[in-house]
């Protein structure tokens, strides 16, 4: 009996380590700033670190909150003529949710063949009926990691990423997902600040073979031919490197990159984030950068975090910060969902990844990575408004915060390789 108590138990508690845990070697000491990221060698280094390499020839469109970003995307999915791949986090039931089921429906029901990969957690609010319509109508929908006694041990890795490529031409990226809070324009506190970027030229490619990751690991099919991986000529000016990572490659690699692009600065550091929890190497680095006399800005969730618990842990983290003199603001207005790094106003990272130990270490996440001087600053000017609509948090305001305050927050903090 109490041999079969034993065993249980044990067994409980292998589930729980492997899940709180990614198995990856961890990036320990501070990376050394060796060159910048306009030097060749930056983008030599992101491409053989951590790879694919970077691709000229892209066309990278910026498209801000939802009333630019859902009509964008349906466009385009209502256009294919081939192939649609759509791998998101959340979708949730809601007006928003039945029209991209509607398109998705309609291009299947047209003979174009529909793949959508959706994170079992991500659409726990999802109607069955929903789903159902989809799968008659032909679209193969796969649920990532569902509650299945063989994927007990990866339950707490989910896909975190939005990937859409429809004909294998165009591709959708970014923080949005598919439920009604992203709707309309910010206007206010229930419909959220978001950014998305369609992608056109060669990188296109790079996103497909991200989305294809995912999908062989579900289904153990493989998605090839021309209908999927078209020739793709140049369309742009723009350097552009499609970067996946998952907890199942053990290289933290999206961290990895976030740590090395700001090891890289030499001018400015600007940090869009909707979970913004660093650990304590990401905030040696952001203090080293502070050290080299590089501008550091960061814009964070405010009074309508979706997650209240995120913006305590957040906070905790913030003393060394705001110490070495990097600005920190809440964003006031609504829920501040964008995920955005521009460094030296010209590289830029866009896409799915948190700043946090979930996205980091135990999520599959996906980021575009873009390499000119323009884009990033547009993203500048986007980043500028949302400051004007911030509030600046001091280290006076920090250092004078209420006792039970800091406790909770320290308390939080104590959470966040959870968060």
């Amino acid at each position: 009996m109490w041999f079969l108590l034993a065993l249980v138990i044990g067994g409980v508690l292998v589930l729980v380590v492997a899940n709180l845990s990614s198995g990856e070697k961890r990036v320990e000491h501070e990376i050394q700033h060796l060159y910048r990221v306009g030097d060749p060698q930056f983008a030599r280094s992101i491409g053989t670190l951590l790879g694919p390499p970077s691709l000229t020839g892209n066309r990278v469109t910026t498209l801000v909150n939802g009333e630019q970003i859902f009509p964008a995307m349906l466009d385009a999915i209502r256009g294919a003529t081939r192939t649609v791949t759509f791998e998101t986090f959340i979708y949730w039931s809601g007006s928003i949710g039945k029209e991209f089921a509607r398109a998705l429906t309609d291009r299947a029901r047209a003979g174009v063949k529909v793949h959508v990969l959706l994170d079992w957690v991500g659409t726990g609010k999802m109607d069955a009926s929903m789903l159902r319509e989809m799968e008659q109508a032909g679209v193969e929908v796969v649920k990532y990691h569902p509650l299945r006694w063989y994927n007990l041990g990866r339950l707490n890795n989910r896909t975190h990423r939005k990937l859409l490529v429809v004909d294998g031409t165009t591709g959708f990226t970014g923080g949005v997902g598919i439920a009604d809070n992203w709707l309309g324009h910010a206007q206010d506190p229930d419909h959220w600040r978001d950014s998305h970027f369609r992608l056109e030229g060669p990188a296109v490619a790079q996103m497909q073979a991200a989305f294809v990751d995912n999908w062989i690991e579900s289904t153990g099919t493989v998605l090839h031919g021309n209908d999927y991986f078209p020739e793709l000529e140049p369309v742009g000016s723009q350097q552009a490197q499609m970067f996946k990572s998952s907890a199942n490659e053990a290289s933290e690699s999206v961290r990895l990159m976030y740590l090395l692009s700001i090891a890289s600065a030499e001018e400015s550091v600007r940090i869009a984030n909707a979970y913004f929890v660093p650990d304590a190497l990401a905030v040696d680095t952001l203090v080293a950068a502070r050290r080299r006399g590089v501008r550091v800005e960061i814009i964070v969730p405010g009074p309508h975090i979706d997650t209240a618990i995120v913006r305590k842990a957040s906070r905790s983290r913030w003393e060394p910060l705001l110490e070495a003199g990097v600005a920190i603001y809440e964003y006031q207005p609504t829920m501040y969902h964008t995920k955005v790094m521009v460094v030296d106003q010209l590289w830029t990272t866009v896409g799915s990844t948190n700043f946090d130990n979930r996205s980091f270490r135990l999520n599959d996440e996906a980021n575009l990575n873009v390499l000119d001087a323009e884009f990033a600053r547009e993203q500048i000017r986007l980043l500028e408004a949302d400051m004007a609509q911030s509030k600046q948090l001091t280290l006076e305001w920090w250092r004078s915060r209420p006792w039970p305050q800091r406790v909770i927050e320290w308390l939080a903090g104590l959470l966040r390789l959870q968060l």
